[in-house]
């Protein structure tokens, strides 16, 4: 039986664009079913006692973004570290990446996903703004009406379902790869969960 990793995010995370490709290509070699979770990180956040990134002290803020400069660097990423558009509220693109997802499928979804981290990090596009992920959804030759759609109540409800699950899950940062009950945080932890794959099909 092939493994199933519940993939937990948010959609304006630096770190889970730096890991998205990388985790992708993984879980296809490893034949695994992924399971795309778009989580609000905030709601984690008043759990797990973790702080939003303009409430964090300077010394970890100045950190942060020399972090992300190795990190694309060592991984050969463009980024902008400091993208026009962010901070950004990601809740419209998550429940956009729900409906592709319940509707075009997980490849979809993954793909969507994709696109939505490099608007942000890559190319500085706004990925709170309607326009843009009309855009986006154009450039990933998916169906216009999806836009509309992620506005639905119930697309609401599997959003606050994934976070409650991300929560329950343990869950405390983006991007959490969980297999099996255990959790592999942050796109550093990639060649750990790669192992635990490998090791499960021996």
């Amino acid at each position: 039986m092939s493994p199933t990793i519940d993939y937990y995010f948010a959609p304006q995370s630096p770190w889970t664009y730096l890991g998205h490709d990388r985790f992708v290509a993984l879980a296809r070699a490893a034949g695994a079913t992924v399971r795309v979770l778009p989580a609000d990180l905030g709601a984690v956040f008043s759990v797990s006692g973790g702080l939003p990134l303009g409430k964090r002290a300077p010394q970890r803020q100045a950190y942060r973004l020399v972090e992300l400069r190795r990190f694309s660097q060592h991984l050969g990423l463009p980024m902008n570290i400091q993208p026009q558009y962010f901070p950004v509220a990601g809740d419209d693109a998550a429940r956009l990446i729900i409906t592709v997802n319940q509707h075009d499928g997980t490849d979809a979804a993954l793909a969507l996903s994709g696109a939505v981290f490099r608007a942000c990090w890559v190319q500085q596009r706004n990925m709170a703004d309607a326009d843009t992920l009309a855009a986006l959804l154009a450039e990933c030759a998916l169906p216009s009406q999806r836009l509309e759609q992620s506005r639905g109540a119930d697309v609401q409800a599997l959003y606050e379902a994934n976070t409650r699950q991300a929560i329950d899950a343990g869950v405390f940062g983006a991007p959490s790869y969980v297999i099996n009950g255990e959790i592999f945080w942050g796109q550093d932890r990639l060649d750990f969960l790669e192992r635990h794959l490998k090791n499960q099909g021996d």
